[in-house]
């Protein structure tokens, strides 16, 4: 046979089994993309809890089964229970404000209350507002009808989606106990993986830091929602909020999520000076300021002291994937910078290397 047939048969070959090792990737992705959400909240807790749960394993002699049954049920109360439990409160005070519109229709609204007349800057505008409404509701009502449906919407909207966050959640605390619990067999067929594909060495170190990169993020996200939900804990103690523990889980949660404490916070200040509370609401407000310029100075700093990658790096992969693909992003665009980074590292160490033989030749 022609060797120049051979070998354009060969490369069509290869072109053939290369298109169609793509197109399995890109339809794997469509498949595994419905549970990504899970899958990075599985990644964050792992990483988070691996050495928490190998003492856990080493304290009940190394049965790993039972040491991730009791890691799963001490964060599903910790964090998950918390978290239900204010959602039944939300739905049992939209039901109450069900009845106060009922209420509204039938006797008319009720006069303000003196606490909020006397509210600086706002008391004023807000007593001129509510009497307009007692007088003519009706025009208030058309004036408003697309705002508050508009509004209404969009509620709906982003409660569906931290609902459905919310399982993701929960779903991923249970998968993370099986990853944990199966750690080093499911980690050496992608380190087998990366070597074969980069060779022994070069493998190795990939495997290293996109492990830094997912550890990072990680200790990222899960130390600045604790440090968040506590500081934010001793605030609305010292307001005297009701429920403060299971009201910073809700913001341990969100602040997870990448949310941020802001939904929580601003209606809890609202009500405080709803009933009066005018010096704590004011107290709110600047311990609310405080909480939310600590989260973004922790969330960068933690970032930076979690690895062995530069901080801008790593920071730039966090940002750009965070705006690129939204939640899990934040891993998918750490995990290409820092493969990219060693890549490009491990490339260059390799030519110099290769020019300083050259140079030593003589």
């Amino acid at each position: 046979m022609d060797p120049l047939k051979l070998s354009t048969r060969n490369v069509v070959e290869s072109i053939l089994v290369l298109l169609l090792f793509i197109a399995l990737l890109v339809a794997l992705y469509d498949v595994m993309q419905l549970f990504l959400g899970v899958l990075t909240f599985a990644l964050i807790f792992c990483v988070s809890f691996v050495d928490v749960f190998e003492r856990l394993c080493r304290w009940l002699g190394g049965r790993r089964s039972i040491a991730a049954i009791v890691y799963v049920t001490v964060l599903l109360f910790i964090v998950a229970l918390p978290v239900i439990l204010i959602f039944s409160a939300f739905h049992t005070h939209a039901n109450e404000l069900n009845n106060w519109v009922e209420a509204w229709k039938t006797k008319g609204l009720p006069d303000l209350p003196a606490s909020v007349k006397t509210l600086p800057i706002v008391g004023h505008e807000l007593q001129l507002f509510w009497a307009h409404i007692q007088t003519d509701p009706q025009s208030i009502l058309n004036e408003k009808d697309p705002e508050a449906k508009s509004m209404i919407q969009q509620a709906i909207h982003s409660g569906t989606g931290i609902l459905g966050v919310s399982i993701q959640f929960i779903a991923g605390i249970a998968i993370s106990a099986f990853f944990l619990a199966q750690r080093h067999q499911m980690l050496n067929p992608f380190r087998a993986a990366s070597q074969h594909l980069f060779g022994e060495k070069d493998g190795n170190n990939l495997f290293q830091i996109t492990e830094q990169a997912i550890k990072g993020v990680s200790i990222g996200v899960m130390g600045t929602a604790f440090i968040t939900a506590g500081i934010s804990w001793i605030g609305l103690a010292i307001a005297g909020i009701p429920f403060s523990l299971g009201i910073s889980a809700l913001i341990f949660f969100l602040v997870v999520i990448q949310v941020g404490p802001l939904p929580v916070w601003i209606p809890l200040t609202i009500w405080l000076f709803i009933e009066g509370h005018t010096g704590m609401g004011i107290f709110m407000v600047i311990y609310g300021i405080v909480v939310i310029i600590l989260e973004n100075i922790a969330r960068p700093l933690l970032i930076a002291k979690s690895g062995e990658i530069p901080f801008l790096v790593l920071f730039v992969g966090v940002i750009g994937g965070l705006s690129a693909w939204g939640f899990t992003g934040m891993f998918k665009g750490a995990i290409v910078v820092a493969i990219c980074y060693t890549v490009f590292n491990s490339w260059l160490a390799k030519k110099n290397g290769l020019n300083n033989k050259v140079e030593n030749q003589p």
